[in-house]
């Protein structure tokens, strides 16, 4: 079995801790006025963003495979699974990579947030609203991201796992709890601000 990791508050570098102010932030300056966002809009962009969460977390198991990162990936799922919190450790494994894949991640991520960008202007029209959406967005796709490895290749087997959260423009490491909490407390704060619009 794998050794269990100690829990660890912060993140490297330690400006991504301030991550944590993000739905602070949103609470305050939604606190009064809320948001205007139908809630219809809401739904399809969570749908949108659970369903990204997945292509997202394929993407992860396909690059860790073709690099021998993912040991039992030629077996079936349930092999992977089995070794998988083993050996499927995200912070040493990006030492690993080759600076081609390296690159392709990179790419990957800037197109992950250039698309969920986009479907938060295509949503709302106002610039908190907008700004909302993608946070919305952002946090859903986060969430499913995470329950989307578990479900393949059962990793995380902890939340004190640790990750590369970013590579932009230096990786970001933390451990599986951190971006969680923030994007499930975002989410919650999003939630809570909606203005029911008249009918």
């Amino acid at each position: 079995m794998w050794a269990m990791q100690t829990f660890q508050l912060w993140a490297q570098p330690w400006w991504v801790n301030l991550l944590i102010l993000i739905p602070v932030m949103a609470f305050v300056q939604w606190r009064k006025k809320g948001l205007r966002l139908p809630r219809r809009q809401l739904l399809f962009l969570a749908i949108f963003a659970l369903a990204f969460g997945f292509v997202e977390g394929a993407v992860v198991v396909y690059l860790r495979a073709a690099t021998g990162l993912l040991p039992g990936y030629t077996g079936s799922l349930a092999d992977v699974q089995r070794s998988a919190p083993e050996f499927y450790k995200q912070a040493e494994a990006i030492r690993s990579f080759p600076q081609s894949l390296l690159t392709v991640e990179v790419v990957r991520e800037a197109a992950t947030i250039v698309m969920l960008v986009s479907v938060a202007l295509l949503t709302a029209t106002g610039a908190s609203e907008r700004w909302a959406a993608f946070l919305w967005g952002f946090a859903i796709w986060d969430m499913s991201y995470y329950g989307s490895l578990w479900a393949t290749v059962r990793w995380p087997g902890s939340l004190r796992d640790f990750d590369v959260l970013f590579l932009i423009p230096v990786p970001w490491l933390s451990q599986v709890w951190f971006p969680l909490v923030v994007s499930a407390v975002t989410a919650i704060v999003i939630a809570s601000r909606i203005i029911k619009s008249p009918s």
